[in-house]
């Protein structure tokens, strides 16, 4: 399989999308279980959250693991479009450590509260992006994915559209947990409203600017740049 087949193409955007979306869910996530973490017996939601105070650390070591995960995450989205020849590598890790992490919590959580949602939505997001990578190691198909390999404006449009991905992510999380961040008729996941709006607009204008230059750009100065690029130095 070619590197530069269309189906290549297709499974680098793919993985490169799926890797975005898992990042800023682990990062959502981390961010989101503070609530926990912090003020376990806080009186609207101790009733639920409450037996967590007696490990409490550990859910404070959740949030930081998470942040730091979900960040470890974009950086390994970038380095997907770059064609970072340490880009493989660095997602399977950062995806493993993501799925040891998010179980462990959910066998906490399950132990102490009887359920563990919604981080369970953020492990199996992992879990699917770690198969859909796993399964691009396969001979035959890692001959024409391998990102490596694969630099250019299918990239670049990947990464464009996982950033508005991003953003619309961000900008709608307050809906989609509602179900599971709501104690006494409150929906606490509608916090931090103007810095989600700032990110989630910014990430939306950022990967259509990015989007735009890709459709702009000329053909024969891509050209010109690569083959400057392989060029031989004295």
């Amino acid at each position: 399989m070619s590197h530069n087949s269309f189906f290549s193409k297709l499974l680098r955007f793919i993985g490169i999308v799926l890797m975005a979306l898992t990042a800023g869910f682990t990062i959502l996530g981390g961010v989101g279980t503070g609530c926990a973490a912090f003020a376990p017996l806080n009186p609207d939601w101790a009733d639920s959250m409450g037996p967590l105070a007696q490990m409490q650390w550990l859910y404070i070591f959740y949030v930081v693991a998470g942040v730091a995960i979900g960040i470890a995450g974009v950086r390994a989205v970038i380095q997907l479009i770059r064609g970072d020849s340490k880009a493989y590598r660095d997602t399977l890790i950062t995806l493993l450590m993501g799925v040891v992490i998010g179980v462990i919590h959910i066998l906490t959580s399950r132990m102490l509260r009887g359920k563990s949602m919604p981080v369970d939505m953020v492990v199996y997001a992992t879990v699917l992006t770690l198969i859909i990578f796993l399964l691009f190691r396969l001979p035959g198909i890692w001959q024409g994915v391998d990102f490596s390999q694969g630099k250019g404006k299918s990239n670049q449009v990947a990464g464009g559209t996982a950033a508005i991905v991003l953003g619309l992510l961000t900008l709608t999380i307050q809906y989609t947990m509602s179900a599971t961040h709501t104690w006494s008729g409150i929906n606490y996941a509608d916090a931090f409203n103007l810095t989600m709006m700032i990110v989630g607009v910014s990430c939306i204008l950022f990967g259509s600017v990015i989007l735009i230059a890709v459709r702009m750009s000329s053909p024969k100065i891509d050209d010109a740049i690569l083959q400057a690029g392989n060029v031989p130095t004295a």
